[in-house]
């Protein structure tokens, strides 16, 4: 007894993964911490150019991510 092949359609595909370009600001936001726990051992100043890195990097991250999730389409929370 042979059966005819079946030939099944293949499931819809699930939405498009969507990945965030290259970036230093993760590593230059991490170096800012260092920095500034570094300055408590050592000098003030080290503790406030550690905060300025790393209160400048966080406010770019923070837009850039924001900007990548505008930039998905306008049904992406729907599913």
């Amino acid at each position: 007894m042979t059966s005819a092949p079946t030939e099944h359609e293949a499931p819809p595909t699930g939405e498009e993964l969507h990945l965030p370009g290259p970036s230093i600001v993760p590593i230059v936001n991490a170096a800012g911490i260092t920095l500034t726990l570094v300055g408590l051992t050592f000098h003030w100043s080290l503790i406030a150019i550690g905060l300025a890195i790393f209160l400048v990097t966080t406010v770019r991250w923070i837009a850039d991510t924001r900007r990548d999730i505008d930039a998905l389409p306008a049904d992406h929370a729907a599913h």
